[in-house]
C-alpha cells in the first residue's frame, strides 16, 4: 500500500503526502505550489472560476475535461494530469491560442473570472479540430459565469482561438504528458493520512469491496461534486474516506443487443459526462437530461452510482432510470444483490443500503421504440447550472393506438423520487388521446402532496407535473406549435 499521491502538474511529476487528504486541488494550488491564476469564486463547483484540465487515459487513449478544482480533493487525482492557466503558455511567454484569442476579442473586463473560461475552452481546444458550433460553446461554458463581459466576446473567443497558429511544441508536449501519465500509473492501493484523518484509493473492486467491509462507517467519494460541499460549506470532518474513482470495474457501460432491444448496464463510476456521450444517441431524451445536469465541471467529475445513491429528492437520473424500470446492482463484501431502482429510496435520506455495502451498477433494458419515444423534462429557474424545481420522467408505451404500458417517475415532487401510479393506472388501456389525459391529470392529486419551498411552490409542482404530461402527448403527436400550457413552462426548455 502506497503512501503518497502522484500526478502530473502542468508537465511536471508531483509527490504529495503527509497532508490531510479533504485538501482540496485549488487550496493546495494556491497555497502550497504559488498557482493563484485558478480562483476561489464560490467554492462549491458553480461559478467556474476554479476551472482547470484533467487528463487521463481512457479507452487507451489521453482524454482532457475540466473540473472544479474547489471541490476536487486533491487525492483524487492520483494518477491524472492537471493542468492550469499557468501551464499554458510557451517556454517564452507567448500566449496559448486559447489566451490570444481572449485578448483580441476583449472578453475580459475585471478578469476574476478569465482564467476559468480560459480553462473551460482549452479543454474545447485539446478536444476539438475546428470551431465549435455556438450550441457547443454554451454547452461547455454552462458551469463558467461572468458578471462583467456578457458573454458575448467570450463566446467570439471560442471560434477564433482555431484561428490562430497552433503552438509548435502542442503534440510534443501532450505526448510527453501521455508519457508521463503511462510511467505513474499502478494497481496498488494508496493510503493518505494526515491530520487525524484518512483516505484509501484502492484500484480494484474487491480491494474496495474489502475495505468499505473493514470501514462501513467511511464517506464513499465518487467525484465529490457533493462531498466536496460538505468540506468547503459545511465544515464537516470526515474521518475516513474511500475513493472510488480508480475502481476499473466501476468505470464501464456494458451494452448487449437482442432484436429491438438493448439491454444497458452502466458502472457506478462512469461520470456523467461519459454516460451522456455512450448512450445520448441511444436514447436522446436521457442524453438532453444529462446535458442540463450541472456544469460540463460537474458532469466531468460526477458520478452515476454517486448520484444514485446520494439519494437526493431532486436528483435528475433516478426519476429517469425509475421510469425505465432500472434494477441497481449493490455488492457488500463477496455477497451481491439487486433491488429495483424505486425501491432502493426508502424515505428521504435513508436508502436500502447497508453499513459497508456500495452500489456497483444499474441496469436497465429499452426497445428501439421506446428508446425513441421516451420523454423526461425538467424544469428549472434557468436552463443551464441549475437545480431541478419539478423533473418528469415518461416511458408511455402505446401500440395500435391504445396505451399498452405506462412507467412515470418525478422528482421534486416527495420525498423521494417516486412514480405515479395512479396517473399510470389511468392511462393504460385507454386510447392515446387528448381526453385521456386530460382525464388522467386529476389523479396526479392521489399521487403527490409535494411541498413549497426556495425553488417552487406545492401549487407550481403540481400544476408543472401536470403540464409535463400533456406537454409529453402533444410533443409525441406533433401538436405543440402555439399550444399554451396552463402555469407556465418557460424554463422546461428542451428537455
Amino acid at each position: 500500500m502506497r503512501d503518497t499521491v502522484t500526478f502530473i502538474l502542468n508537465g511536471s511529476i508531483r509527490r504529495v503526502s503527509g497532508i490531510d487528504p479533504t485538501t482540496t486541488l485549488l487550496q493546495w494550488l494556491r497555497r502550497e505550489k504559488g498557482l493563484t491564476g485558478t480562483k476561489e469564486g464560490c467554492a462549491e463547483g458553480d461559478c467556474g472560476a476554479c476551472t482547470v484540465v484533467v487528463g487521463r487515459f481512457e479507452a487507451g487513449a489521453m482524454r482532457y475535461r475540466a473540473v472544479n478544482a474547489c471541490i476536487q480533493l486533491l487525492p483524487m487525482l492520483e494518477g491524472a494530469s492537471v493542468t492550469t492557466v499557468e501551464g499554458l503558455s510557451g517556454l517564452d511567454g507567448t500566449l496559448h491560442p486559447v489566451q490570444q484569442a481572449m485578448v483580441d476579442a476583449h472578453a475580459s473586463q475585471c478578469g476574476f473570472c478569465t482564467p476559468g473560461f480560459v480553462m473551460s475552452l482549452y479543454v474545447m481546444y485539446l478536444n476539438e479540430t475546428s470551431p465549435p458550433s455556438p450550441t457547443s460553446v454554451d454547452t461547455a461554458l454552462a458551469g463558467n459565469l461572468c458578471r462583467c463581459t456578457g458573454y458575448g466576446p467570450i463566446v467570439d473567443a471560442a471560434q477564433q482561438m482555431f484561428a490562430l497558429s497552433r503552438p509548435a511544441d502542442e503534440t510534443s508536449r501532450r505526448a510527453r504528458e501521455a508519457e508521463l501519465l503511462a510511467s505513474i500509473s499502478h494497481e496498488e492501493t494508496v493510503l493518505v493520512e494526515g491530520d487525524e484523518r484518512r483516505m484509501f484509493l484502492p484500484a480494484t473492486e474487491v480491494e474496495l469491496a474489502g475495505l468499505y467491509a473493514q470501514h462501513p462507517g467511511a464517506t464513499l467519494i465518487a467525484g465529490a461534486t457533493d462531498a466536496g460541499l460538505w468540506v468547503t460549506k459545511q465544515m464537516r470532518v470526515l474521518q475516513t474516506l474511500i475513493y472510488v474513482g480508480r475502481v476499473r470495474e466501476l468505470a464501464k457501460i456494458n451494452r448487449a443487443r437482442s432484436g429491438q432491444t438493448s439491454r444497458i448496464e452502466i458502472g457506478a463510476g462512469v461520470t456523467h459526462a461519459e454516460a451522456a456521450e455512450l448512450l445520448g444517441a441511444d436514447i436522446p431524451a436521457l442524453g438532453e437530461l444529462w446535458r442540463r445536469f450541472a456544469g460540463a465541471q460537474v458532469r466531468n467529475a460526477g458520478t452515476v452510482g454517486g448520484n444514485i445513491a446520494n439519494g437526493s429528492p431532486i436528483g435528475d437520473l433516478a426519476p429517469a432510470l425509475i421510469a425505465l424500470d432500472a434494477t441497481l446492482h449493490l455488492r457488500l463484501g463477496d455477497e451481491r444483490r439487486s433491488v429495483a431502482l424505486e425501491d432502493f429510496f426508502v424515505a428521504y435520506g435513508k436508502q436500502d443500503r447497508r453499513p459497508g455495502e456500495f452500489v456497483t451498477s444499474v441496469s436497465f433494458e429499452v426497445t428501439d421504440a421506446a428508446a425513441g419515444a421516451f420523454a423526461c423534462h425538467k424544469v428549472s429557474k434557468r436552463f443551464d447550472d441549475d437545480i431541478s424545481a419539478v423533473c418528469g420522467a415518461f416511458n408511455i408505451g402505446v401500440d395500435g393506438g391504445m396505451i399498452v404500458s405506462a412507467r412515470i417517475a418525478f422528482g421534486g415532487m416527495a420525498a423521494v423520487p417516486k412514480r405515479a401510479k395512479a396517473v399510470e393506472a389511468a392511462l393504460i388501456g385507454k386510447p392515446w388521446m387528448r381526453a385521456t389525459i386530460d382525464d388522467a391529470i386529476a389523479a396526479f392529486e392521489s399521487d403527490f402532496k409535494p411541498i413549497s419551498d426556495a425553488r417552487a411552490s406545492a401549487g407550481y409542482r403540481m400544476r408543472v407535473a401536470k403540464n409535463l404530461l400533456l406537454r409529453t402527448f402533444l410533443e409525441r403527436v406533433g401538436a405543440t406549435s402555439g399550444v399554451h400550457l396552463d402555469g407556465g413552462l418557460a424554463e422546461v426548455g428542451g428537455c
